[in-house]
């Protein structure tokens, strides 16, 4: 019996959160004397999720998985944890791998937590500690069935390393066509750009930039950070950014290390949907901004004046520390 973990990947590139959560199952394997088995479709590099504990990988190859399905990838998962004889297994809590936790946990009968920010509190019992009331507060949560899927917060746990020499299998599951009962005709995304779900750092911007033609310096002050750039809602619906930059409690929620808000008054539902985010900065005009309750770190002042000071300030401290 080993702790089962599923490793995101796209086009064959191991997502951060693959290796967060071998991180993570390499803990829960630790408390309770078991190893940690991967699963990785379509992935390249396998022997990279060895560093972060896994001792098998369950290596899987198969062309009708190249585009992400629920269904099957729940199917494929639920197999490899029979076959492992796996009662706990490990997902993140990203958007495709709650999509698909619902329905292994009904395949397996399982009981199924998201958004876990720290190892089990104990393992008899097995209590996980996760995020609740819209991350206002936690939930420290039992988990009694047999078998338990834990999902794993974005930059909660964090990646650390446990070097192990994995050994890798071919792992063929029995999928048919009742697996794709849905497929994707086609998939729009934003590339080259780092992504809101990966992202240590994220720059988001609201109505204070007053218009579209201001995002420029946004997108700059981003590139110098390495960060993803966000927006509140109603730029998005105000068509000057993409529905998919809209983080908040309605859009993207973001778990990053550090979210600069600029612009941004900080309605309710965009503090629920940011506030797993552990640094928290704020530039704005109006002091009475309510974003600045929830902010570490706030300036109060004009964005088209600060913003640029920041750029500048970035640019000389990156080339004095080249």
């Amino acid at each position: 019996m080993s702790i089962l973990v599923y490793t995101e990947s796209e086009k064959g590139n191991f997502k951060k959160n693959a290796f967060e959560a071998v991180s993570y199952a390499y803990e829960v394997a630790k408390q309770m004397g078991e190893s940690v088995t991967a699963v990785a479709i379509n992935a390249d590099g396998v022997d990279a999720l060895g560093t972060y504990g896994a001792t098998k990988v369950l290596n899987v190859s198969d062309d009708k998985l190249n585009t992400f399905n629920a269904k099957a990838y729940a199917s494929t998962i639920a197999q490899a944890a029979e076959a492992e004889s796996a009662k706990v297994i490990i997902v993140s809590s990203s958007a495709d791998s709650k999509f698909l936790s619902g329905i292994l946990a009904a395949k397996l009968n399982a009981g199924y937590v998201p958004n876990v920010v720290a190892a089990p509190k104990s393992t008899s019992p097995f209590v996980v500690k996760r995020t609740a009331f819209s991350n206002k507060g936690f939930a420290h949560t039992e988990i009694t069935s047999e078998t338990k899927i834990i999902g794993v917060s974005n930059n909660a746990f964090g990646l650390v390393e446990n070097q192990t020499s994995a050994t890798t299998e071919a792992f063929a599951p029995a999928i048919n066509d009742n697996d794709f009962g849905t497929k994707s005709t086609e998939i729009d995304k934003v590339v080259g750009k780092a992504t809101i779900a990966d992202a240590d750092i994220v720059v988001s911007a609201g109505r204070g930039l007053k218009g579209p033609e201001n995002w420029g310096m946004i997108e700059e002050l981003a590139n110098i950070l390495g960060a993803a750039t966000a927006c509140s809602k109603p730029v998005s619906d105000l068509g000057w950014r993409p529905h998919g930059e809209h983080v908040g409690q309605t859009g993207k929620p973001v778990a990053s290390n550090l979210y600069i808000a600029i612009g941004i008054s900080g309605a309710i539902q965009h503090l629920a949907g940011v506030s797993s985010s552990k640094t928290k900065v704020v530039i704005n005009n109006d002091a009475e901004a309510p974003f600045f309750k929830a902010a570490d770190y706030g300036i109060v002042g004009d964005a088209f004046e600060v913003v640029p000071e920041l750029i500048e300030k970035l640019k000389e401290f990156k080339a004095q520390n080249a």
